[in-house]
């Protein structure tokens, strides 16, 4: 989805080491220039904003018992709007992010007390537990809830028996981490609840899929890396190819071992959802679910109840703690397939904006009688930047009505008009921020991504 991708009309490729390249500094400093261009009006919109809040009183709730909560991932919109969240139920929020992001626009956040950086924990497991457990005793925390990239989602894991003397951790242990995030275990752990999955085969040499018989199966299938990989995650070529040399080609182009298992899986075709859940003992607490795609950059809730269900039975079933993710394809005749499960908050938790239970989805211990969900009056999410730079790619008047469709029904997931200093500070020093780092270093990137805050790289973090 090009036309979704901020700066990727530059079509710049990755610098290459120790050579300077020219088109490198265009995409940063042509970046840098748009950016720019947009900062006197972002500024002008977020002062006068700021303005009015200062006739505007606004009630801090007094709760019995308020909490202190540590919110880790603090470059993502989803680890802001879980922050406004707890704070506007009286809770005291610390925000924490990896040193590479110390600049995230988000720290600036009323709802935000106290802003940390910690090392990256791929680099050291053991400095980053440190460092988390230096800030939940400095600032006496009562519960840590990580907001996960990837990689990190183990290692909180991993730092949980450090932290439990001194607070709740709201996660999953490590082995259900490496369970969940694995698509083939995932699979296999679906199907022993005897919810419904694409047939899956674990493939650790390419000789498998030469050898395997199409004959006897009536879909296609694709190939998906199990351990997460930018380069081959949107590749859906179909298995097997048009001949038995074709397929060779292929597989043997993929960087499949017993150390890089990949998984052959059913291509099922039909409407792909995304969801967020946020599950205690067992039990869905919070929920939502929306149409999903590649890029996802925009999130408007649906219901779905046979997609609730399935979530349900197996949070249940596995007696799961923490916020999980799942990837469903629903097909023609309304059976839904849960193709993986990202062990994680997801960005569809931005749908919550207006919710004041949210807090007490992930706090309270009292049973609910039905998971929360996006209010009715919630309104679409989006990122007005993404949205901005997808005019470029209009042809014709339905597509403008599109547009300003979205833009019009929709709310930025970062704006609020009682918080609006973070949508000026990720747009305009953030980002901005990055990009001169890129810059100093003669790096290129794929696409900016403001949802997560960062460059999106090959290989990158």
């Amino acid at each position: 989805m090009a036309q979704s991708s901020f700066g990727s009309f530059l079509n710049i490729p990755t610098a290459f080491p120790g050579r300077v390249n020219i088109q490198v500094i265009l995409q940063n400093l042509g970046t840098l220039v748009l950016l720019s261009i947009a900062l006197p009006l972002n500024a002008a919109f977020v002062f006068l904003t700021s303005i009015g809040n200062l006739f505007i009183e606004l009630s801090q709730p007094r709760i019995a018992q308020p909490k202190t909560v540590l919110i880790s991932g603090g470059k993502m919109t989803k680890a802001l709007q879980l922050a406004r969240s707890f704070h506007a139920a009286g809770h005291r929020v610390i925000l924490v992010e990896t040193h590479k992001y110390w600049l995230t626009g988000h720290r600036f956040s009323k709802a935000v007390n106290r802003f940390y950086t910690v090392p990256t924990p791929q680099d050291s497991a053991d400095a980053y537990t440190q460092a988390l457990l230096e800030i939940v005793q400095r600032e006496q925390v009562d519960v840590y809830v990580p907001v996960c990239s990837p990689v990190a989602s183990y290692y909180d894991a991993l730092a949980e028996a450090a932290l439990l003397p001194y607070c709740e951790v709201f996660h999953t242990d490590a082995a259900t981490v490496k369970a969940l995030d694995n698509k083939y275990s995932f699979n296999q752990l679906a199907q022993s609840l005897d919810l419904s999955v694409p047939k899956s085969f674990y493939i650790t040499a390419p000789e498998q899929v030469l050898q395997f018989d199409f004959s006897q199966e009536t879909r296609s299938y694709i190939l998906k890396s199990i351990a997460y990989n930018s380069v081959y995650r949107l590749n859906l070529t179909r298995l097997p190819c048009p001949s038995y040399e074709d397929m060779k080609a292929f597989v043997y182009s993929l960087p499949i071992s017993s150390e890089n298992p990949w998984i052959m899986q059913e291509f099922i075709a039909g409407q792909e959802f995304c969801t967020h859940s946020t599950v205690r003992n067992g039990e869905l607490r919070l929920h939502c679910c929306c149409e999903s795609s590649a890029f996802q950059v925009n999130y408007q809730h649906v219901e779905n109840p046979a997609i609730l269900d399935w979530v349900q039975q197996f949070v249940k079933g596995l007696n799961l703690t923490g916020q999980f993710s799942f990837d469903f394809i629903q097909t023609a005749d309304g059976a839904v397939y849960a193709i993986e499960c990202n062990p994680r908050t997801h960005s569809a938790i931005t749908m919550f904006y207006n919710h004041p239970g949210v807090a007490d989805a992930y706090l309270d211990t009292v049973p609910l009688s039905e998971p929360m969900q996006p209010l009715p009056t919630s309104k679409p999410t989006y990122w007005l930047y993404h949205e901005l730079w997808r005019f470029t790619g209009i042809r014709s008047l339905s597509d403008l009505r599109t547009r300003l469709q979205t833009l019009f029904q929709g709310t930025d997931a970062i704006y609020q008009v009682h918080d609006p200093l973070p949508f000026l500070m990720v747009h305009h020093w953030h980002i901005p921020l990055l990009l001169l780092k890129n810059l100093e270093q003669m790096k290129g990137w794929v696409r900016i991504d403001f949802n997560i805050g960062k460059l999106v790289e090959l290989d990158g973090d």
